[in-house]
């Protein structure tokens, strides 16, 4: 009966050990899977924004305009117009020009940028300082608008505009603010097709 009892037990170890390790093993699997940046598309990335902030991304899109004031800032469209992601050459310096209308992978940090009540009163307090930012003129750069959802031209109709957003965010979500998101570019480079 002790011998039995013995064997069955030993019989079970054979079984059991080698399933735990088996779990270990997938479980490292996974975690090695989810510490290795995969490449996300803008979309997707815009979905989740918020959940990638100050983490590094990895994204690869069309690149449909650099900034015109030193290529420092890059933007990659998404599905359409309306989704679409500015990265800063940060550290870079630059961009290279030939980026533009062309397939770019992006590694980067995303961050978060918060329009609210005290930014909109500094801009005003300001104007030329933001003018001087980015763009020709108080209408700003056309592609940066657009990224953010932008449809007012002159700075008070732009500043009325982002009040009014803040307002039906804080009302809906209880948040008295506007999230843009942007990459900080790390490294990127020109896909070839």
């Amino acid at each position: 009966m002790k011998r039995a009892i013995v064997w069955a037990i030993a019989a079970l170890l054979v079984v059991a050990l080698p399933a735990c390790g088996n779990r270990n093993a997938k479980k490292n699997a996974i975690q090695s899977e989810n510490t290795q940046a995969a490449v996300i598309d803008v979309d997707a990335l815009l979905a989740e924004a918020e959940s990638y902030i100050d983490q590094e991304v990895e994204v690869e899109a069309i690149c449909t305009h650099l900034c015109s004031h030193g290529a420092t800032k890059m933007f990659l469209m998404g599905s359409d117009e309306s989704k679409t992601i500015r990265v800063e050459a940060a550290k870079l310096g630059a961009f290279d020009q030939k980026c533009t209308n062309s397939i770019v992978k992006v590694k980067g940090t995303l961050r978060e940028e918060r329009i609210d009540e005290a930014y909109l009163q500094q801009w005003e307090q300001n104007e030329q300082a933001a003018e001087h930012q980015h763009g020709d003129g108080e209408s700003g750069c056309s592609t940066e608008k657009a990224a953010r959802g932008e449809k007012a031209n002159t700075t008070a109709d732009r500043i009325a505009d982002f009040r009014a957003r803040i307002a039906e965010r804080e009302q809906a979500e209880g948040k008295a603010y506007l999230s843009f998101y942007f990459i900080e570019a790390l490294s990127y480079g020109i896909v070839e097709g």
